[in-house]
């Protein structure tokens, strides 16, 4: 790595960097002290250290007074008077941790109660009535967690569902995002008959295939009309998961 006390985060090649690494490769690819780094945003000049070596000092901190905790729980019980005793700490450095720790806390308690799906008609109970009138097909993934609790429903693609427009990796992109273990899909007919079509049972297929080599489960595809669905599973497309 380079030389951190001489150069500065902007001098550090692009793949070090944590904002740019953040945009290319996703905030999970960050280090804790990476992630500290962007919320800091910069070092210490008095010392001669960039914002990566202020967020080291901060964690090595944190992990002395974190009595059998982690360092970040030991962040979040840190009050920002006591961050403040961190040489190069101000009061706006410790307002901006303690700021995060709080809306991390914020986000949490608002996060509604996991609704569970045991089978097709649990799913076609959230998507139906959202669904029946789109004038145009449209995607959803239903995405699980591994107690077939909703994480959350992403829609993948608005038009003709089709493996020309559809394909497997921008499922799987969201699932994969969202940590799902398990995922749903569902589409609509505009014409409001569910009668899957050719193209219907080639997209689910490719995509079953690509679930069993990611290890996500593919527990159905269901196609929704007016006020009625269809399960492909029911129907007799070949699958080799079980609802669990």
């Amino acid at each position: 790595m380079a030389d951190e006390k001489r150069l500065s985060v902007k001098e550090f090649p692009r793949r070090e960097r944590p904002r740019e690494r953040l945009f290319e490769e996703g905030v999970g690819s960050l280090s804790d002290a990476e992630v500290l780094a962007l919320l800091l945003c910069t070092g210490n000049a008095h010392r001669g250290e960039t914002v990566l070596d202020l967020a080291r000092r901060v964690l090595n901190y944190l992990s002395q007074k974190s009595e059998g905790d982690t360092v970040l729980r030991a962040l979040a019980d840190t009050t920002a008077e006591q961050l403040r005793e961190i040489p190069g700490i101000g009061m706006a450095k410790s307002a901006t941790m303690v700021a995060a720790v709080e809306l991390g806390r914020r986000v949490s308690s608002d996060r509604p109660r996991l609704a569970s799906v045991k089978g097709p008609e649990d799913v076609a109970s959230l998507l139906v009535e959202q669904m029946r009138y789109l004038d145009r097909e449209q995607l959803r993934a239903v995405l699980l967690n591994t107690k077939n609790q909703v994480l959350g429903i992403e829609v993948v693609s608005i038009g003709s569902i089709n493996s020309s427009v559809v394909h497997p990796r921008e499922i799987f992109r969201v699932s994969i995002k969202r940590n799902a273990a398990a995922v749903v899909l569902a589409h609509n007919h505009p014409s409001g008959d569910p009668t899957p079509s050719p193209e219907d049972i080639q997209v689910t297929k490719r995509v079953l295939r690509a679930g069993g080599m990611l290890g996500i489960d593919v527990l159905d595809h269901l196609i929704i009309g007016d006020d009625c669905y269809i399960s492909l599973r029911q129907q007799g497309v070949d699958w080799n998961i079980d609802w669990q």
